[in-house]
């Protein structure tokens, strides 16, 4: 009953104020698991004072999606004062940018609630630690947090859960038994599935549709076995070109940007080449990837990312040696 243990460890602190943390452009998975378990905080003890913030901001599909749900996030949580910090979609403090430091310096307990791969210093650093890589999004173990408390979902939150749960699925394509059966019950709390999935449909604007293009042309293809891994850069939207080539038909897609000095990379893969050949994206690929560029990586089987500094060239290569070692 990890809700218990989360809740014994709040009273045992006696704590006034919490503070959840998300990933930098937190995506709606991230946002709203926080949203809902501030409203499972909230109604197990009324008088906590809960703060919600991403760093840097979320992305450009959650700010679409906040128009449409009561989430308020800060700019500036007061981590310092916190009596306990939470991280919510969150496997690496570095994911917290320049909060990272603040947090690793506070004496506060810190829980970690995550669905990713674990990372041993995040495991270092938990006071708590609820992670669980078999729920496809973050919002399913906040889901099940409200199971274990025998505490009803209002609309809100059980709207917020569904659009968590659907982002990360892919729209239900990665979806478990398990996620099903939540989702069923989320609808049965009032979710109105014509209503809220379109709030997940950012319109594509000419800027994403022309780095798209870009990284089809630009793409180096390399073939092992039966698999096509697809290579290619692009200076924004690198995630999206990356979905396009998996859309295009390659099995692996890397894409590679590069803004003031820091390299950011999106990599996607099929269902199919992540089964059959047992490579994960976040674990095998992002993670190692990552601290090749003195930076971080890290993410799903099928979906994940790094970041760090260097340049184009170099990482695609790096990226290419990777797989050639996961796959010979």
């Amino acid at each position: 009953m990890q809700i218990h243990k989360i809740m014994l460890l709040i009273d045992k602190h006696n704590a006034k104020l919490i503070v959840l943390l998300c990933h930098h452009n937190a995506d709606p998975d991230a946002v709203c698991a926080a949203f809902a378990f501030s409203r499972l905080l909230k109604h197990l003890r009324p008088k906590l004072n809960v703060e919600i913030a991403a760093a840097q901001g979320p992305s450009r599909l959650t700010k679409f999606m906040l128009k449409s749900l009561p989430i308020k996030l800060t700019t500036h949580p007061r981590i310092e004062e916190a009596n306990v910090i939470v991280l919510l979609d969150t496997n690496t403090i570095q994911q917290l940018d320049e909060w990272a430091e603040r947090v690793r310096a506070s004496d506060s307990p810190l829980i970690v609630i995550d669905h990713h791969a674990r990372h041993p210093e995040t495991e270092r650093l938990a006071t708590i630690s609820v992670s669980d890589e078999k729920a496809a999004s973050t919002c399913e173990i906040v889901y099940q947090f409200f199971r274990e408390a025998e505490v009803k979902l209002e609309e809100p939150a059980a709207k917020a859960l569904f659009l968590g749960i659907a982002f990360d699925t892919r729209h239900f394509i990665l979806a478990n038994s398990a996620t099903l059966k939540t989702v069923a019950d989320l609808i049965d709390a009032g979710v109105n599935v014509q209503e809220v999935l379109p709030l997940l449909s950012l319109p594509m604007n000419d800027s994403e549709r022309i780095a798209r293009l870009k990284a089809s042309r630009r793409t180096k293809l390399l073939k092992m076995g039966k698999w096509l891994i697809a290579f290619s850069h692009v200076g924004a939207y690198q995630a999206s070109a990356a979905r396009a080539l998996i859309g295009l038909g390659a099995h692996v897609a890397v894409v590679v940007g590069q803004r003031e000095g820091e390299i950011q990379i999106s990599l996607r893969s099929s269902r199919d080449f992540h089964e059959k050949t047992g490579v994960h994206l976040g674990r095998d690929i992002a993670k190692p990837i990552g601290e090749y560029l003195h930076g971080m990586g890290g993410g799903h089987a099928v979906s994940a990312g790094a970041n760090g500094m260097g340049n184009v060239e170099a990482s695609l290569k790096r990226c290419m040696r990777l797989f050639k070692e996961k796959l010979k």
